[in-house]
């Protein structure tokens, strides 16, 4: 079986076909989030929260990652599957191919994703230059949630919604194939998406983005503390990890998921 590809992702932006993704960090949530029919697979550097109990997602390693990346990846077929490069792992651009050649030979990844607008374009644009996909991230940026003062909603001011707006279309030009934008208002989100012809997944940016993605841990209501306001707890509706995934799937798809209650 073959897994989905960059083609089909940007056929589904096209046909305004949602795709539906959630993070996944071992072979068995792979299994049972493919067999529900998530179409891609985030392996997230949250799993320095959610799995190791970090502060933040600051501490996971290029190696954790790789790790986290095998085992999804034996626990799957046809889903398509991005890897995170985590804190640090691209400061330079040698260093960015190094970490990115490690994520997709060793791991197994078809993609890699890393946060930041323009600063990151000259990087963006080396990797895929050597043949490495990538999904940028805009918005909130994990990453850099100490210089950012906190996890807080971004591009909410004119100058900052047009600058991420220019940041977006930047690095489609440099070659990022997919784009993940994270807690930004729903309006900011649509002009995003609007902007660029490259699938836009949303994290908190609104319904109008081509597809969602969740912390699966969030979506299953198990993630210690306050989850974000633009999570759901899907499995206190269903009762089942399965059906909560196939819910939260079922939902995104026909554009159910995000309410207005998980909106900005």
């Amino acid at each position: 079986m073959s897994r989905l590809n960059l083609t089909s992702l940007r056929k589904m932006k096209v046909e305004q076909n949602k795709i539906a993704v959630l993070t996944a960090y071992d072979a068995s949530f792979s299994h049972v989030l493919e067999h529900a029919g998530v179409d891609v697979i985030l392996v997230g550097d949250s799993l320095g929260m959610v799995i190791q109990g970090q502060e933040s997602t600051l501490p996971v390693t290029v190696d954790d990652m790789v790790y986290h990346t095998g085992n999804v990846i034996r626990g799957s077929e046809s889903v398509f599957v991005i890897a995170d490069m985590p804190f640090m792992s691209y400061a330079n651009t040698d260093q960015a191919v190094s970490n990115a050649a490690r994520l997709m030979a060793e791991g197994g990844a078809q993609m890699v994703k890393l946060e930041g607008g323009a600063v990151v374009a000259d990087t963006v644009k080396q990797l895929t230059e050597r043949g490495i996909p990538v999904c940028a991230h805009l918005g909130l940026l994990p990453q850099s949630v100490h210089r950012l003062g906190g996890y807080r909603v971004q591009g909410r001011d004119a100058g900052g919604a047009e600058q991420l707006v220019k940041d977006a279309k930047t690095l489609q030009d440099v070659g990022a194939d997919m784009l993940v934008l994270e807690c930004v208002p729903a309006e900011l989100g649509k002009r995003v998406t609007a902007a660029v012809d490259i699938p836009v997944i949303g994290i908190g940016a609104g319904n109008s983005c081509d597809g969602q993605v969740l912390v699966l841990y969030d979506m299953l209501g198990i993630t210690p503390g306050k989850r974000p306001r633009f999570s759901h707890d899907f499995l206190a509706e269903t009762g089942a990890i399965p059906a909560a995934i196939a819910q939260y799937v079922g939902d995104v798809k026909s554009g159910k998921f995000p309410t207005l209650d998980q909106q900005y």
